[in-house]
Formats: C-alpha cells, structure tokens, sequence
C-alpha cells in the first residue's frame, strides 16, 4: 500500500510537467516508460547509472527554451545530452530530472566556405561537419577518437580535443559565437561570426563548462583550408622513454607536428588483436605516430627531421605514408585503441590526466608501479606532443570490489598528473567522475571564484547539478559560512 502511495504521489507530482513538456515539444518528443529511459541512464562511463525521470527531445533552440524554462518553474533539475560518448560522467542524470537529449538538433545550418566558419545545431555528428566542407578543400580540425559517432554540442561542453589538438587547438580555438539557452529560459548569443568581438569572452567560458551554465543550440564554427601535403610517420622504440624523449625533441627542434601519438606494447598488441593492422611492430616496446602538414616543401622539411630526430633517439624502424590510404591505415590502429581495450577486458576505465611532456617516461614509469602495487594492468596511449595520457586500466566489473579499486587507482594517477604540474583533464572534462579531485588541483578561493560564475548563470543550480565542482555549495552559502566563522 505504501509503495502504491508512494508511485501514485510521484506520478501526480510529473502529470502537470509532462503535459507542459508534452505541448511545448510534442508528445513524440517525450520519453516517460521506464524501459525506455534505461537507454539514458548513464554515458560513455558506464559505472554511474542513474535513470531520469523524462527525457525531451527538442528539434529547435525555441523546444530547448521552452523545456527548460518549465524545469525552471517547476524548480526541476536538468541535464543536457548529445551522443552519450562522453567518459566522464557528464551527461549522468541526477535523480528525479529532466534529461534534455540534443540528439535531434543535427542540421547544418549555414556553410559559409568564404568566411571560412558553418553553423550547425548540437546534435551534429563532429565528422559530419568535415564531410561537408571537404569537396571544397576545408575541413574541421577536432577530431577526437569518438568523432565518427559524437556529437559538436557535446564537444563544445567539455571542450574536446583529439589527434589533431597540438598544432590546432582544441574545441575553443575552434568556436566562433554559439546561441544559447540559459537556466531559466532565455535565449542569448555570444561571440559572433568573426574571432574578435568586444566585451567579456562569454564563448570561451561557456566551452567547456559541461553543461553548468546552459546549453548550446547553435554553433557556429571555424573551418580550416585542407592542407596541401599531408605525411605520417610511424616509429618504433625499444622503450617508451625513448619515444616520450624523442617527442621532447621534436617539439625542441621548432617543429609543430599536427599530431604526435604514443602507444605502449600493451595497447599495441590489443590493436592488432583486435583491428589487425599489421602496421605495428608486436615486439616495439612504443610504437610513435607523427603526422606532418603543410606546404609540400615544409613538409619535405620537415619529415626527414623527425626521421632523423627518432633515429638518434633509438627508433629501429620508421615507416612513412604520404597517400590518404595508407595515412588512415596508420591512424586506424591509434582510433582504435579504446574498442581493442574492450575486446580483451570484461571492463576498462580510461582517464585523461595530462602532464608536461617532460614529465611523460617518469609519469608512465609510475603508473606502471600504481597497476603493480594495485593488481591491474593498464595500458597507455596518449596524445604525446602536449602530455595528455589516456592510460586504460582494465578490469571486471563482475568481480565484487573491483570497481572500488579501480576508481581508487583511477583517482592515484590523476592526483600523480597534478603532482607532476600537469592536470586533472585535457579533453574529458571532470563531470562526476574527476569532481572530488578538483581540490587537488584548485584551493578553496579558486573554486570558490568558479562558484560565482556558475551562481550568475544558474542560480537555482538546476543545470547539470552536481558536477564540476566537489560541493554543490552555494556562494551564498559559502558567505554565511564565513560570516559564521
């Protein structure tokens, strides 16, 4: 009788803001059956579940605006959601709320190949946008490892990066002026259609601040002229800390590779076990993929100083490709590395802590002792050229306790990156999963100050609660609190 009181109060509580939800967006637009809303439950870091209560799938900025703005009166939190591929817990729900999915907001909008800039709505698919502006000779230059299947909107969240992110920037350099929809409904634009516009840079804060302070509706983005030569370089070392010096010496020499990935003997042999490349070297203790463009001279230049960078550093072999086939076939071992993971563990949890170059074989060498110490193995790829490491700790989920230690190692290897003078992210973002170590990395007053930003936008703290920040406390809050002391 009681659970029967319980669900009939629930329910009547949810009628009225169903039907709100349902006339602003149109009852298809609603998910409400709870084995429907077992598809939404958590996202590419699969051990946090948590089922919302509805899920809204708008097709205009006009539905978003109209879906948050009922949460707003009716005091309802909510979360926004593009493809689900994020690793960090973003786009978890939090109980009882509304889960905003984007994952209908996939036209492009505008391709303005003169002004060198497209602009497309959240749920478009990141290799979409290349794809269209390929045949004209632009292309888009983020390219994380998910981008065949994740979404601009969730990019622009948690500021992803990809191969391509040394030379070219990640998701920020790349972001014009978005349209916007903030906490309580309103719709706002900021930046524009050029790189330089007056006032606050509002476009650089709200990349990358993981769905805190509103959602993006419209993106408008920066596309780049395809390069006239492009080569890659694949080479192979006795050690990884042979390969980590030669990436420091590259960087040193003054040459800015678009790309220079690292992976370790462990995640070499599961992609070729898996995707079966046969490009790599089984017995290389690190294989190193460097990839070169520009100007057909330049890169001439260039790729004999990086071959002859890698010998001195020990390189046994080096590989070069110059046509798009045989590129692509390089990469695709390295795109590969987070599914060949899959295939031979039950379960993995991949972090992205990121460390100054100088600091990679001392890093690995201590992850590798933490994987020892911890009973684990971890295998590591990594975007070399700017430190960030993607060390894949596997595990089974199935065991009892295991997940605990693996969060536990997990959290290690972060707290090392921040030892280091690294960072606790480079391309994740820190959702739920990384929100507990910001203190490791900010003191009280730098989240604090964090925590005004976030108050200005969302007051209520209705938009994604709970993540980013380690407390959910309010600046008002937090002055009483020093009043009191």
């Amino acid at each position: 009788m009681l659970l029967n009181r319980i669900f009939n109060d629930t329910d009547k509580k949810w009628r009225p803001i169903i039907q709100a939800l349902e006339t602003a967006i149109g009852k298809d637009g609603v998910i409400r059956r709870k084995e429907e809303l077992l598809t939404y439950e958590c996202d590419g870091l699969t051990a946090y579940r948590q089922r919302p209560a509805v899920v809204v799938l708008p097709r205009t900025t006009e539905e978003v605006a109209a879906a948050v703005k009922i949460c707003h009166d009716y005091q309802i939190p909510w979360v926004a959601r593009g493809a689900g591929t994020g690793l960090s817990g973003g786009a978890l729900p939090v109980e009882d709320c509304v889960l905003i999915v984007t994952a209908r907001m996939k036209q492009i909008l505008n391709i303005d190949l003169e002004n060198q800039r497209v602009t497309v709505q959240p749920g478009v698919i990141n290799n979409w946008v290349t794809q269209a502006v390929s045949g004209a000779g632009f292309y888009y230059a983020p390219d994380p490892s998910s981008q065949i299947i994740c979404s601009i909107g969730g990019n622009v969240a948690e500021n992803s990066g990809g191969v391509h992110c040394l030379k070219y920037g990640v998701t920020t350099n790349h972001v014009l002026g978005l349209k916007l929809v903030i906490p309580d409904g309103s719709i706002i634009e900021v930046g524009g259609s050029i790189p330089e516009m007056p006032g606050y840079d509002l476009t650089g804060l709200f990349v990358g601040s993981e769905g805190t302070l509103g959602i993006a509706t419209e993106i408008t983005l920066k596309i780049l002229k395809t390069p006239e030569r492009v080569c890659v370089l694949l080479a192979d070392f006795t050690s990884v800390e042979s390969a980590g010096q030669a990436v420091a010496d590259i960087i040193s020499s003054g040459v800015i590779p678009a790309g220079m990935e690292i992976m370790d003997n462990f995640s070499i042999n599961a992609v070729e076990d898996t995707v079966k490349t046969n490009c790599y070297p089984r017995d290389a203790a690190a294989i190193l993929l460097v990839e070169l463009d520009g100007l057909s001279v330049e890169v001439a230049a260039y790729k004999e100083k990086v071959a002859e960078i890698c010998r001195e550093n020990g390189a046994r072999e080096i590989t070069s490709a110059n046509d798009l086939e045989t590129r692509l076939k390089l990469w695709k071992g390295r795109k590969a590395a987070f599914a060949a993971a899959g295939n031979i563990s039950p379960d993995y949890f991949v972090q992205d802590g990121v460390v100054p170059r100088t600091q990679l074989a001392n890093v690995l060498e201590k992850i590798e002792q933490l994987g020892s110490e911890y009973g684990y193995r971890i295998a590591n790829v990594f975007h070399a050229g700017d430190g960030n490491l993607h060390p894949l700790i596997l595990y089974d989920n199935s065991i009892p306790g295991q997940w605990e230690e693996v969060e536990e190692l997990g959290g290690e290897i972060l707290k090392l990156c921040v030892e280091l003078g690294g960072s606790l992210s480079g391309e994740h973002g820190i959702g739920s999963d990384k929100n507990e170590y910001m203190s490791y990395m900010f003191n009280e007053i730098d989240i604090e100050t964090m925590q005004w930003v976030r108050q200005v936008f969302n007051p209520d703290n209705l938009a994604n609660p709970g993540k980013l920040f380690p407390t959910p406390r309010t600046c008002g809050e937090a002055a009483n609190a020093k009043k009191l002391s």
